[in-house]
């Protein structure tokens, strides 16, 4: 069984950074195309970037140019760097694999408030 496993989450300030790790056990990695997604209170989840088993990437309008995914698959972990936080980015954050049925882990809590 998929196992996904979300830290690094915490309270920032606008403007701050934080990363955002991601552990999957249970699957082959390399493979998969890796995404990080969000869901604020009272919205549905939406997917904030995500990088291909080959290294490319693609990210949400609202998050270009402050947040980077990247990933190693030796260490089967994905990452979230997210620089320039603003109120709005305050959600709860998932890492998952697109285009599978993988179950979602726990999230981690993202908090930008001054």
């Amino acid at each position: 069984q998929v196992q996904l496993v979300e830290s690094g989450g915490g309270l920032a300030q606008p403007g701050g950074s934080l990363r955002l790790s991601c552990v999957v056990s249970g699957s082959s990695f390399s493979d998969y195309t890796m995404g990080w997604y969000r869901q604020a209170p009272d919205k549905q989840r939406e997917l904030v970037a995500f990088i291909r088993s080959g290294g490319s990437t693609n990210y949400a309008d609202s998050v270009k140019g402050r947040f980077t995914i990247s990933r190693d698959n030796v260490k089967k972990m994905v990452y979230l760097q997210m620089n320039g936080l603003k109120p709005e980015d305050t959600a709860v954050y998932y890492c998952n694999a697109l285009y599978v049925n993988w179950s979602w882990g726990q999230g981690t809590q993202v908090t930008v408030s001054s």
